[in-house]
């Protein structure tokens, strides 16, 4: 696939790649979404926006550059800047690939760091060298203007032009929860609700901390996702319940919305409130709630690609693999889409109803 470099949200020309439960595959331009969506369904996208969540500064007690990627709230919950789980790096920037970037200084806990306005305490440091938890002193409202002011999106070297912070707004964006975009979300213009509520379709919202793709560190990208703090308002959980009920679909738009609505579902059920998503989903996930994920093109081997295979068979996400090279699909956030409705999903279907009433 060819890695999309310029911070287009929805290209006229963005394809999309339809993978269809029995494994057909139907190449689409991407504005075709609505075509492949049925009355009754559910689609539930993150409105979480994107913290400006790079930080320069100084490692105070060697002097040394260092770079701050904010990667996860430091508590369960969104919404306090006081603590972040973060990753650390060296001299450079988003220009240099990330597994090229050198470490960072060592850190150790009670080191200070100076963030342009922002000062910062070294709580924990859990995966040396990079992985460390951050006690910002200050504040909330201070940190919060620190980071107004300081912070820029994370970006990879892929993306050529320095990313503003609207470019990782989606335009659903609400509650300041994201350390990077859910940017499957980018496809939700106004014109697209609309052609979805014609067709009977019904949209919802939930909010969900998406955190970093890739830290340079083979070791702690495969440990990615960290845990996410999410939370399902009232009205989402209803509309879910009664896709279930009434044997229609649900169709999360990215990723993280999977990992939520899976993990609420694992616990208890898809109620109102606040969860932390620490699972990892692969092949041998059963898939509880989500019908049909709408998705980037993910590289295999990343955690977004295993997550796939909770949907697809192997085989079926090997084909779509050379379907994707083949096509020319760009990929990374601003990349091309692809739709994957789960292998087993006429079978649930039908017993949900049961399902339900069972419960």
């Amino acid at each position: 696939m060819i890695a999309a470099r310029q911070a287009i949200q929805r290209p006229a020309d963005a394809k999309l790649l339809v993978v269809a439960a029995d494994g057909t595959m139907t190449h689409a331009a991407r504005a075709r979404f609505v075509e492949f969506v049925q009355r009754g369904d559910v689609i539930v996208a993150n409105d979480a926006s994107t913290l400006p969540a790079s930080l320069s500064g100084i490692h105070d007690r060697t002097g040394a550059p260092i770079e701050v990627r904010l990667a996860g709230w430091g508590t369960d919950r969104i919404g306090d800047p006081a603590r972040f789980v973060a990753v650390v790096f060296g001299s450079g920037d988003y220009r240099t690939r990330t597994e090229d970037r050198p470490p960072p200084p060592k850190v150790a806990i009670g080191d200070r760091l100076t963030l342009g306005p922002l000062h910062a305490v070294v709580v924990q440091v859990r995966v040396p060298p990079r992985l460390v938890l951050l006690a910002f002193e200050g504040s909330v409202a201070s940190i919060w203007a620190g980071l107004a002011r300081h912070g820029k999106p994370i970006q990879y070297a892929h993306v050529d032009a320095p990313l503003a912070l609207w470019d990782v707004w989606t335009p659903i964006a609400g509650p300041p929860a994201a350390f990077e975009p859910p940017s499957a979300g980018f496809v939700l213009d106004w014109h697209l609700h609309s052609a979805l509520r014609e067709r009977g379709a019904h949209i919802a919202t939930l909010t969900h901390a998406a955190g970093l793709s890739a830290t340079g560190d083979d070791a702690l990208d495969a440990s990615l996702p960290l845990r996410e703090p999410y939370s399902i308002p009232p009205r989402t959980a209803r509309a879910v319940r009664e896709a279930r009920a009434g044997g229609h679909r649900v169709i999360a738009i990215g990723t993280t919305v999977v990992r939520a609505l899976e993990h609420a579902a694992a616990h208890g059920g898809v109620r109102a409130g606040h969860g932390v998503a620490d699972q990892r989903i692969g092949p041998s996930t059963p898939l509880r709630v989500v019908d049909a994920l709408l998705t980037g093109t993910h590289e295999r081997g990343t955690s977004h690609y295993q997550l796939l295979r909770a949907f697809a068979s192997d085989r079926d996400l090997e084909t779509a693999s050379h379907a994707l090279d083949a096509h020319g699909y760009r990929t990374h956030e601003f990349g091309d889409s692809m739709l994957v409705v789960a292998a087993d999903t006429h079978r649930r279907v039908e017993n949900r109803a049961v399902a339900t009433l069972a419960a």
